[in-house]
């Protein structure tokens, strides 16, 4: 199905840009994106998605909008405290872009139902506050092969990467799984909620950005994604370092490969 007129002038700027072009827009009109958590990294997330053209957003938060969440929550208002926040980001999305499906799953995602879930969409994005969801996520991709994109912020530092453990690399080894960059989550306590330690606002949107910038380049395949890479930000020293990390065989998830 061709774009519309009011795609085309909508997604003008992308249609230009030879490696998206008409292709890369109908690319990101098929597709189907999860998106887990619509706080902090999830609302400047689902912004951009949704901007971009993405045919389906799924967003899944069981939380509701509390006046503390709007110091970095930017799709959510004063108006929306005390309302699901799948609601809210919902009644934003389709304000922003009439062309985008959004599909709302007030829930926790755990082991009973993450599978079921992910499958239901081609690429995941992850933006939960908490390791355990993290792992939950991470693992139900892996088993789904579904590419999953994941971030976490902590007062003035983020990082970011992309997985996609069931596919090769170009040396021919397979793509590292989370659990080979974090084999095992921290003990509990060791690691402040963000209520303890805060968080700095405008990161969680840079980082956002760049979860929807990895999540579209995923998508339409143009440039060098962070798939065995591991993007690290400091925002105090304004400084970005990207390390590398490979994939380790001795990882409970990559035995079963």
């Amino acid at each position: 199905m061709s774009l519309s007129d009011d795609e085309i002038e909508r997604y003008a700027r992308h249609l230009v840009l030879r490696e998206v072009g008409g292709p890369g827009q109908q690319k990101l009109r098929k597709s189907r994106v999860l998106v887990v958590g619509a706080g902090g990294l999830g609302a400047p997330l689902l912004q951009y998605l949704a901007a971009a053209g993405v045919g389906a957003l799924g967003i899944v938060d069981d939380d509701v909008v509390a006046l503390s969440n709007l110091q970095r929550q930017v799709i959510h208002a004063a108006g929306d405290v005390g309302r699901p926040k799948v609601d809210s980001a919902q009644r934003f999305i389709e304000r922003l872009n009439p062309h985008v499906a959004v599909e709302t799953h007030r829930l926790r995602l755990d082991a009973s139902n993450a599978q079921e879930l992910v499958s239901a969409y081609d690429i995941v994005a992850d933006g939960s506050d908490n390791f355990a969801t993290r792992y939950i996520v991470s693992d139900a991709c892996f088993y789904a092969k579904r590419p999953l994109v994941t971030a976490a912020v902590g007062g003035f530092d983020a990082s970011l990467t992309t997985l996609r453990p069931f596919e090769t690399g170009p040396d021919g080894r397979p793509n590292p799984s989370y659990r080979c960059l974090f084999p095992a989550p921290p003990p509990p306590g060791s690691v402040p909620a963000c209520e303890e330690a805060g968080v700095l606002g405008a990161l969680t949107g840079i980082v956002g950005a760049m979860m929807a910038l990895e999540v579209v380049r995923e998508i339409v395949g143009f440039g060098e994604g962070l798939v065995g890479r591991l993007l690290l930000i400091d925002s105090r020293a304004m400084r970005f370092e990207t390390i590398r990390y490979a994939h380790d065989p001795d990882t409970p998830l990559c035995r079963e490969q």
